[in-house]
């Protein structure tokens, strides 16, 4: 799955990062292994609003199929 697709109020571990801006997802704090809460989505789905590692932030919707997350 991905993180595009996570409803909101649901928590999930990232699985992979398979592309995209890479270096900026590991400084933003998303690495394998880390625990992140889909917190709400815009009217109309972008951006998304996530919890990682205690701080929020917002990613576009096409910067987070990036990521897979179980």
């Amino acid at each position: 799955m991905r993180l595009s697709d996570v409803e909101p109020g649901k928590t999930v571990r990232v699985r992979e990062i398979t592309g995209g801006p890479k270096a900026r997802f590991a400084a933003m704090g998303l690495g394998k292994g880390t625990e992140v809460r889909v917190l709400k989505r815009a009217p109309l789905g972008d951006p998304i609003e996530i919890e990682v590692r205690g701080y929020k932030l917002s990613l576009r919707e096409g910067e987070a199929r990036f990521i897979e997350v179980e």
